[in-house]
C-alpha cells in the first residue's frame, strides 16, 4: 500500500461562487448577458446570492491579462476554510462570503457523490469599508444523551480588518461580534481537545487565539461555547416568541501585547507546558541571573510561537496565574444582510436595528481593554528572513513555517531550535497528517509471547509533512523529523491546501471516547477540476529502517504489478516467479491485496490462476495454526470455490450436448397448458409484436460471445459468504452476462440443464438467485428467443428443476397464501420492457406453478381418499390456488400490455413530410409496472404520445373505432381506408395501424373510450407545442382533438385547463406587445432613423424579433397562435351551452387494470374544472378575433386595447371561471366610431386577401394554401363582431357588398346584397360605384367613338361623370354587362322618388349606348 490522493467531494457550481466573489470575471456573452451553464443548478440566484450588481468597472485593455491569470489562481486571493468534520466550508473575499454545504446527489455517470452546494451566500461587513482577513468553521459538539460527541452544528468564526471577531451559524445569522483590539485581525486559529496519549503529557484546554499585528488574544474554550450555544438559543427562542432577553455568558479571555518584535504575520498558540528542572534553572539563570531564585515546583505557562520578522520567529511564554483573565459581555448582533423571517421576528429583541436605522444613530464602539505586556523570550535571529506561515503538528512538538526565501524549516518547539530545513517551496503551503498503526497488520510472530492481554503492544503514532508547492504544481508528503519523501503529486499549479488542525469543540475525556467523526485531516481544493481531495497515507511509510518488512512487502507488491503488466513469453516460468513473489510476502494485509491483483489480470489464463491459489492454499495449510491469518485462509479458500464453479461451468458449456427431441406445436401446447385456439392467439400476437419490433429496432450484429464470461468478471460478479455465494451489486447488463455464463447454452438446448442446476446448487448458488440470474437472461434476449421457440421447452424444463431444489418453495406452503418463489418470478415478468418474452415465460411459469399445484394436492388427496382415481386429477383439472388467479390476472396484463406496445412500434408510411425534433424522439418502452403506475390515465397517455408521433388527424382515431361487420369481415376494411383517404390529411398508407388500434380499443374499451383518447392527444399536442411554439401546426392539431371530443363536461375542463396552464400568459403577452409597439408611426421612425439597414444580419424584420422576445415565438407562428386561441374560445363556449344538456360520463378500469395506481388522469381534472362566466369567455373571444384579424392581413395604426374601455380592459386575462364587471348599456359614440373603422378595415383586408387568392387560383389552378391553417370567414366574423362592438350590422353589410362589386366579384355581390336591410343606402352607394366604372370607360380611354357617344349624353350626366374618381376602383376589368346588370339592381334597389332615380335612369341609356357598338 503506498501513498495515494483520494477525491472525496466535488462542487457542483464552483464557477458561481467565482462570479460571485470576483464579479469581473464573469464571463459575458457578445451580447452582454453572463453565460451560465444550462446543467449546473441555478437555485443560488434564488437563494440569496447577494448583490449581484455590486460590480465593480473594469479596464479591459489595461486589466486584460491580470483577469485572464484570475480567472485560474483566483482561489489564492481568497480567504478559505473546511470544517474538520466536511460540513461547510467558507470562501470569502473583501466583503463578501459563500457558505458550501455538502450534499449527496448522482453525478451524470449515475454514481451517488457528495458535492458542495451553496448554502448562503452575501456580504458580511458591518462597518464602512472593513473586510474579511481570517475565517474557521468549527464544529459545536452535541449535548443531547442520544448523540453525545456528535457534530450539533458548526460556527463560522470571521475576523475583519476593523478589528471585530463575529460569529455566524451555517445560515448566515449573526450571533455575537467583539472587538477585541482596534488593529486589523491577522489570523485566527482554533485548539480542541485531544485525550493525552501518555500520563506524563500535560492535557491542554480549548481555546481561540487571535493574532493582531501587536497582540494576541486567547478566548477560552469553554467559555466560548457556552456563549455560542445561548446566543443561538437566543435567536431560536427571538424567532419563536420575539420577547426573549436572555443575556448570555460572558467570554473569558487574555489579552497579550507583544514586544520586542518589528512584525508578526503568523502564530501558533503551543498550550500549557511545564519545564523539567533543569530547564526552569536554566532559563532562571538566563533571566534572573546569578541570584535567581528557584521555585520548587517548576511553573506552568503558555507558549506561543510568532513568524514575522527581527526577529524571523518569535518564543513567547506567559506564566499561568500572572494576569486575571478579562470578561467582555457579549455583543449580540445589530445588523445582518440577511432579511429572513427569523430576523424579522427578532427585530425588537435586545435593541437589534434595522440596516438604515444603524446609520442614522451614530454607534459607540466598546470599550478595548489594554494588553497586558509579554516580552519575547529568545528568537531565531535572521534579519533577511521574513517568515509567512507556522504550522503546528497535531502532536504540539514540531511545527513547520514558511518563509520569503522559498524555504520551509522544521522547529522543535520544546527546545526552540530548527532541525530541518527543505529549499525550492516558494510560496508553500503546509499541512500535517497524524497516522495511527492499525495492529492488525503487524506480522504475527512465532516467539513473541508477552505475559500481558495484548501481545502487539500500543499502537504507534507517526507524522508526516505535508508541502504543496503551487509554483512546481506538487503535493509531497515527507516523514518527520529527518524521514525521507514519501509520495508526491502532480495536482496543478491553483489549489489550496487546507489543513484545520483542530477537531470538535465542546468535547471532554469522557465524550470524546463516544464516537469518533469522519474527518479529514488534509484538503486540497482544485478548482480547475472542481472537486475536494484528501491524502491518504499508510503507517508503515514511517518506518525506515532497512529491515523493515513492509517496505520488502511493498516491494514485492510493486516488482509483482510490474510482472503483471508484461506480456508473458512462457506462462510456466511466469506462473513460477508470481508464486515465488507470493510466498515472500510476509504481511498477511499485504499478501491478500498482491493475490487479489493476480486475480483481477487480465493477462493470465485460468490454469495459472487456479494453480497460484491453490498453492498459496497449500502453504497457509501446512504453517502452524498459531501463525496464519484467518482472513486470508478464508480469502484463498472462497476465491478456490469461484474457481472450481467457473471451471465446472465452463466444461458443461463446452460439452457438444445436442437434445433431438423433435419439437412440434402441440407439444408446445400441451407444455403451456393451452388448447389450439390459445396456442394460435399467442402466437398471432407474438408474430404481430415481432414484425413490428423489428421494424423499429436498431440492426444487431450477432454476439458470439454469449454464454462466454471470463474469469476475471466472474471473480468480481460473485462473492463467498459463509459457504454461500452472492452475487455483488452490479448493473443490469452484468447481471444478464452472468445468467447468459449460467444458462444461455441450456436455454438453447447446447448444455444439459440437469448437470448445470445440480453444479449450481451444490456450488451454494441459492434457487432464488439462480431464478433471477434465469429470468435477467431471458427477458434481455428477446429477439432470439422469439426466434427459437424451442427454447420454450428448455426454460420449462430449468425452471421445473430449480423449482424443486430444496428452500425453493417452502414445504409449509399453503394453496391459499401466495407463494413467494412465484410471487419472485411475477414481479421479473411485471417489470420487464420486453413483453413477448415476458409473456412466454408467464405462460412457462403458469404451467409449472399448477404443474406443482397439482401434484401437491394430488398427494394430499391421495393420503385422504384411498383408492380413488387420482390420474384423473391432473388431466380433468386444475388445483385452484391464489398463485394461480395471480398468474391469470399476470397473463392478461401481459397480453394487454403486448398488443399496446406492438401498436407504439407500428409506423405508418408517410410521405416524406417535415418531422419536428420533437416527434423524432423515442417513445418510452412500456412494461405491466409502469401502466400500473401512470395512474387511470397512464394507457391513453402512452397512445396519445406515439399518435403525436405519428401526427395522426381525429379522423383516423375516429373511423379506426367502428365495429367491424360481423357478416363481411373485409367491407369494413375497405370503408375504413376509403373513409381514411376522404380525408386530406390522411393521405398516406396506414397498412396494418387500422387493425392494431381497433385491437387495443376492443383490449380497453374504457382506457382508450374515444372522448378519453381525444382528451389526451389534445393534451399532448399542446405540451408539445409549448415546448416549441414555432410548431404552430401542434397547436391547431391539439384543438382539431379538441373539437372532437364528444362529452361536453370533459371538452369544457381541457379547453380550460389548456388556457390556464398554456395560453393565457402568451395571449397576454401578444396583448400588450401588439397594443404598444405594434403601431406604424413606431416602425415608420425606425425607417426614419435607419433606412434600409432595418433588417438584422438574420433578415428577420423588428417586429418579428419583438414577438419572439415578448411572446416566445415568431410573427407567422403568432398570427396561427391567435387562431387557435378564438377556436378554443369559441368550442370552450359550444362546450358550456352543451354541458347542462348531457351528464358526466362515468370513467371505469378494466378489471385487469384496477389496482392501478399514480398520478391522476387529464380526464379526471378536466371533471373537477369550475363552470365558465360564459360573458366574460365571450369578451375574450371579441379580444382574439381582433388580434387575430390585426395579424393576419397586417393592418396598421390599430391599438386592439383602444377599442375597449376601462371596464372591458381591467376584465382581460383574468379567470375564466371568475365573475367581472364587463362593459354594459349604450357605449361611448367615440368608441364605437373607432370599431365601425376597423371593422370596415377588416373587411377592405379580407376581400382583398380573397381576391388576390382568387386571381392565384386562376393563373395557377393549383388550390391555395394559407400558412395559417383553415382561414375563417372573415365576413361572418365582422358581423359578429359588430354585434358585440354594438356597431350597426348593417353598415359592415353594406361595405363588404360595396368592396365585392369594388373587386369586380358581382355574382357575390348579388348574393351579399340579400343581407342588406337599408337598400336604398346600399343603392346609392352602389351608383357611385357605377359611375366610376362608366367614367373610366368613357375618359380614360379617350377613343373617338367614346367622345362621340360622350357628347350625346345628357350635360347633367357627363358633369357628373368627369367628377367621379375611377382610380378608388380595385378591378377596372370589369365588362360592360356586368357594369348593366348593377345599374338595373340599383334601379332595382332606388324607390322611384329618390332624388338619384333619374340619374340611374340616364346610367341605363349610357350603358347601353356603349354595348350596343359592340354588339
Amino acid at each position: 500500500m503506498a501513498c495515494s490522493i483520494v477525491q472525496f467531494c466535488y462542487f457542483q457550481d464552483l464557477q458561481a461562487a467565482r462570479d460571485f466573489l470576483f464579479p469581473h470575471l464573469r464571463e459575458e456573452t457578445p451580447s452582454g448577458a453572463v453565460r451560465r451553464d444550462p446543467s449546473k443548478s441555478t437555485s443560488w440566484e434564488d437563494d440569496g446570492w447577494g448583490a449581484w450588481e455590486e460590480t465593480e468597472p473594469q479596464e479591459p485593455e489595461e486589466e486584460g491579462n491580470t483577469c485572464k491569470a484570475q480567472k485560474t489562481s483566483w482561489l489564492q486571493d481568497c480567504v478559505l476554510s473546511l470544517s474538520p468534520t466536511n460540513d461547510l466550508m467558507v470562501i470569502a473575499r473583501e466583503q463578501k462570503a459563500v457558505f458550501l454545504v455538502p450534499k449527496w446527489k448522482y453525478s451524470d455517470k449515475g454514481k451517488e457523490e457528495m458535492q458542495f452546494a451553496a448554502g448562503w451566500s452575501g456580504s458580511l461587513n458591518v462597518e464602512e469599508g472593513e473586510c474579511v482577513t481570517s475565517a474557521l468553521c468549527i464544529p459545536l459538539a452535541s449535548q443531547k444523551r442520544s448523540s453525545t460527541g456528535r457534530p450539533d452544528w458548526t460556527c463560522i468564526v470571521v475576523g475583519f480588518t476593523s478589528g471585530y471577531v463575529r460569529f455566524y451559524t451555517e445560515n448566515g445569522v449573526l450571533l455575537l461580534a467583539q472587538l477585541l483590539n482596534e488593529d486589523s485581525v491577522l489570523q485566527l486559529k482554533c485548539r480542541t481537545y485531544e485525550i493525552p496519549r501518555h500520563p506524563g503529557v500535560t492535557e491542554q484546554n480549548e481555546e481561540l487565539s487571535i493574532l493582531y499585528p501587536a497582540a494576541i488574544v486567547t478566548i477560552d474554550g469553554f467559555s466560548l461555547f457556552q456563549s455560542l450555544r445561548a446566543c443561538r438559543n437566543q435567536v431560536a427562542k427571538a424567532a419563536a416568541s420575539g420577547n426573549e432577553n436572555i443575556q448570555p455568558p460572558p467570554l473569558a479571555y487574555k489579552k497579550w501585547g507583544l514586544q520586542d518584535i518589528d512584525t508578526i504575520i503568523d502564530h501558533a498558540s503551543i498550550g500549557i507546558m511545564t519545564l523539567s528542572p533543569f530547564d526552569q534553572m536554566k532559563t532562571a539563570s538566563n533571566v534572573g541571573g546569578f541570584n535567581a531564585a528557584i521555585k520548587n515546583s517548576p511553573p506552568a505557562m503558555s507558549q506561543y510561537i510568532t513568524v514575522g520578522s527581527n526577529p524571523f520567529t518569535g518564543f513567547f511564554y506567559a506564566l499561568e496565574g500572572s494576569t486575571q483573565p478579562l470578561l467582555s459581555h457579549v455583543a449580540l448582533a445589530v445588523a445582518s444582510k440577511l432579511t429572513s423571517a427569523l430576523f424579522n421576528a427578532a427585530s425588537g429583541w435586545l435593541g437589534w436595528k434595522s440596516k438604515h436605522e444603524e446609520e442614522v444613530v451614530p454607534k459607540q464602539k466598546p470599550k478595548v481593554e489594554p494588553a497586558a505586556p509579554l516580552a519575547v523570550r529568545f528568537g531565531l535571529p535572521d534579519s533577511r528572513r521574513h517568515g509567512e506561515s507556522i504550522c503546528l503538528s497535531p502532536c504540539n512538538t514540531l511545527a513547520a513555517v514558511t518563509d520569503d526565501f522559498g524555504r520551509v524549516i522544521l522547529l522543535d518547539v520544546a527546545r526552540g531550535i530548527a532541525i530541518r530545513m527543505w529549499k525550492g517551496y516558494r510560496d508553500a503551503q503546509i499541512g500535517w497528517m497524524q497516522i495511527v498503526e492499525d495492529l492488525h497488520e503487524r506480522v504475527p510472530e512465532k516467539a513473541d509471547f508477552s505475559p500481558f492481554g495484548n501481545t502487539q503492544g500500543p499502537s504507534r503514532v507517526a507524522q508526516f509533512l505535508v508541502i504543496y508547492a503551487p509554483r512546481r504544481g506538487i503535493l509531497e508528503v515527507w516523514g518527520t523529523q529527518q524521514g525521507p519523501r514519501v509520495g508526491a503529486f502532480n495536482v496543478g499549479k491553483h489549489c489550496r491546501l487546507l489543513y484545520p488542525g483542530y477537531k470538535i469543540m465542546g468535547l471532554n475525556n469522557v465524550t470524546s471516547q463516544s464516537w469518533q467523526p469522519q474527518t479529514y485531516q488534509i484538503c486540497l481544493v482544485d478548482p480547475v477540476s472542481g472537486s475536494v481531495k484528501t491524502v491518504n497515507v499508510p503507517f508503515h511509510l514511517a518506518l525506515s529502517d532497512k529491515k523493515c518488512e513492509r517496505a520488502k512487502d511493498m516491494h514485492l507488491v510493486k516488482k509483482l504489478a510490474t510482472l503483471l503488466k508484461t506480456k508473458p513469453p512462457n506462462l510456466d516460468l511466469v506462473e513460477t516467479e508470481i508464486k515465488g513473489l507470493l510466498l515472500d510476502i510476509k504481511y498477511p494485509a499485504t499478501k491478500k491485496q498482491a493475490l487479489e491483483s493476480i486475480l483481477a489480470s487480465e493477462r493470465l489464463p485460468f490454469s495459472c490462476l487456479r494453480n497460484i491459489t491453490q498453492t498459496l492454499m497449500d502453504t497457509l495449510k501446512n504453517q502452524e495454526l498459531e501463525s496464519v491469518d484467518e482472513g486470508l485462509l478464508q480469502f484463498c479458500a472462497n476465491k478456490l470455490k469461484l474457481l472450481h464453479l467457473y471451471e465446472s461451468v465452463s466444461q458443461l458449456n463446452s460439452l457438444d450436448f445436442h437434445s433431438d427431441t423433435p419439437f412440434s406445436d402441440n407439444d408446445l401446447a400441451v407444455l403451456l397448458r393451452l388448447d389450439e385456439k390459445e396456442l394460435h392467439k399467442l402466437q398471432a400476437l407474438l408474430e404481430k409484436y415481432k414484425q413490428e419490433k423489428s421494424r423499429t429496432t436498431t440492426v444487431r450484429f450477432s454476439d458470439d460471445k454469449d454464454g462466454v464470461l471470463p474469469v476475471k468478471t466472474f471473480l468480481e460478479y460473485l462473492e463467498y459468504e459463509k459457504d454461500a455465494i452472492n452475487i455483488k451489486k452490479m448493473s443490469e447488463e452484468e447481471y444478464v452476462a452472468l445468467g447468459s455464463f449460467f444458462f444461455w447454452k441450456c436455454l438453447h438446448g447446447e448444455s444439459s440443464t440437469e448437470d448445470m442446476c445440480r453444479t449450481l446448487e451444490a456450488a451454494g448458488l441459492s434457487p432464488q438467485l439462480l431464478l433471477a440470474l434465469l429470468l435477467s437472461v431471458w427477458l434481455s434476449k428477446e429477439k432470439d428467443i422469439l426466434d427459437k421457440p424451442q427454447s420454450v421447452c428448455c426454460l420449462h424444463t430449468m425452471l421445473s428443476l430449480l423449482s424443486k431444489m430444496r428452500v425453493a418453495i417452502d414445504e409449509t406452503w399453503d394453496s391459499q397464501s401466495v407463494s413467494p418463489w412465484w410471487q419472485q418470478m411475477r414481479t421479473a415478468c411485471v417489470q420487464s420492457e420486453n413483453n413477448g418474452a415476458a409473456l412466454l415465460s408467464a405462460h412457462v411459469g403458469h404451467s409449472v406453478a399448477a404443474q406443482i399445484s397439482n401434484s401437491l394436492t394430488e398427494k394430499k388427496f391421495s393420503q385422504t381418499v384411498l383408492g380413488a382415481d387420482s390420474e384423473a386429477l391432473t388431466d380433468s383439472w386444475e388445483a385452484l390456488s391464489l398463485d394461480t388467479e395471480y398468474w391469470k390476472l399476470l397473463l392478461k396484463q401481459l397480453e394487454d400490455c403486448l398488443i399496446l406496445q406492438t401498436l407504439l412500434h407500428s409506423r405508418a408510411n408517410t410521405p416524406t413530410s417535415k418531422v419536428s425534433s420533437l416527434q423524432a424522439e423515442p417513445l418510452p418502452r412500456l412494461s405491466v409496472k409502469k401502466l400500473l403506475e401512470g395512474g387511470k390515465g397512464g394507457i391513453a397517455d402512452s397512445v396519445a404520445k406515439w399518435i403525436f408521433k405519428q401526427d395522426f388527424s381525429p379522423e383516423v382515431l375516429k373511423l379506426a373505432n367502428k365495429d367491424r361487420d360481423a357478416e363481411n369481415p373485409d367491407e369494413p376494411k375497405e370503408g375504413i381506408n376509403r373513409g381514411l383517404y376522404e380525408v386530406p390529411e390522411v393521405e398516406m398508407n396506414l397498412g396494418t395501424i387500422p387493425d392494431l388500434l381497433h385491437s387495443a380499443y376492443r383490449q380497453f374499451p374504457c382506457s382508450l373510450e374515444l372522448d378519453v383518447l381525444y382528451a389526451h392527444c389534445c393534451w399532448e399536442y399542446v405540451v408539445q407545442w409549448n415546448k416549441d411554439p414555432e410548431e404552430a401546426r401542434f397547436f391547431v392539431r391539439s384543438i382539431e382533438h379538441l373539437k372532437h371530443i364528444l362529452n361536453a363536461h370533459v371538452q369544457n375542463g381541457i379547453a380550460l385547463m389548456m388556457w390556464n396552464t398554456f395560453l393565457v400568459k402568451r395571449f397576454s403577452a401578444a396583448t400588450y406587445l401588439m397594443d404598444k409597439t405594434f403601431l406604424s408611426h413606431e416602425q415608420r421612425s425606425i425607417q426614419t432613423h435607419f433606412g434600409p439597414q432595418l433588417l438584422s444580419p438574420v433578415g428577420k424584420s423588428p417586429k418579428d424579433r419583438l414577438c419572439r422576445r415578448d411572446v416566445g415565438m415568431s410573427d407567422t407562428a403568432m398570427t396561427s397562435f391567435l387562431g387557435s386561441c378564438l377556436d378554443l374560445l369559441q368550442t370552450l363556449m359550444e362546450a358550456d351551452v352543451s354541458r347542462d344538456e348531457m351528464q358526466a360520463p362515468v370513467l371505469d378500469t378494466e378489471d385487469a387494470w384496477l389496482a392501478v395506481e399514480g398520478p391522476i388522469s387529464i380526464v379526471e381534472l378536466a371533471f373537477e374544472q369550475k363552470h365558465i362566466h360564459y360573458p366574460l369567455v365571450e369578451h375574450h373571444s371579441v379580444l382574439c378575433s381582433i388580434l387575430f384579424a390585426i395579424m393576419r392581413f397586417s393592418l396598421k395604426t390599430v391599438k386592439p386595447l383602444s377599442l375597449f374601455d376601462s371596464k372591458g380592459k381591467n376584465a382581460f386575462f383574468k379567470d375564466l371561471t371568475s365573475i367581472q364587471l364587463l362593459p354594459s348599456g349604450e357605449m361611448d359614440p367615440n368608441f364605437i366610431s373607432v370599431r365601425q373603422q376597423f371593422l370596415l378595415k377588416v373587411i377592405s383586408a379580407a376581400v382583398q386577401a380573397q381576391h388576390s387568392v382568387m386571381k392565384d387560383r386562376e393563373s395557377s389552378e393549383e388550390a391555395p394554401t394559407t400558412p395559417f391553417g383553415r382561414d375563417q370567414d372573415w365576413p361572418v366574423l365582422a358581423v359578429d363582431l359588430a354585434h358585440h362592438l354594438q356597431v350597426s350590422e348593417d353598415v359592415v353589410r353594406r361595405h363588404y357588398v360595396g368592396e365585392l362589386y369594388n373587386y369586380g366579384v358581382d355574382h357575390l355581390g348579388e348574393e351579399a346584397i340579400l343581407q342588406v336591410h337599408d337598400k336604398e343606402v346600399l343603392a346609392s352607394q352602389l351608383l357611385v360605384l357605377t359611375g366610376q366604372r362608366l367614367a373610366h370607360a368613357l375618359l380614360r380611354t379617350q377613343t373617338k367613338e367614346g367622345m362621340e357617344l360622350l357628347a350625346r349624353l345628357p350635360p347633367t350626366l357627363c358633369t357628373w361623370l368627369k367628377a367621379m374618381n375611377p382610380q378608388d376602383l380595385q378591378n377596372t376589368e370589369v365588362p360592360i354587362a356586368t357594369t348593366a346588370k348593377l345599374v338595373h339592381k340599383v334601379i332595382e334597389l332606388l324607390p322611384e322618388n329618390h332624388g338619384q332615380y333619374s340619374l340611374a335612369l340616364h346610367l341605363i341609356e349610357a350603358v347601353e349606348a356603349i354595348s350596343s357598338p359592340s354588339s
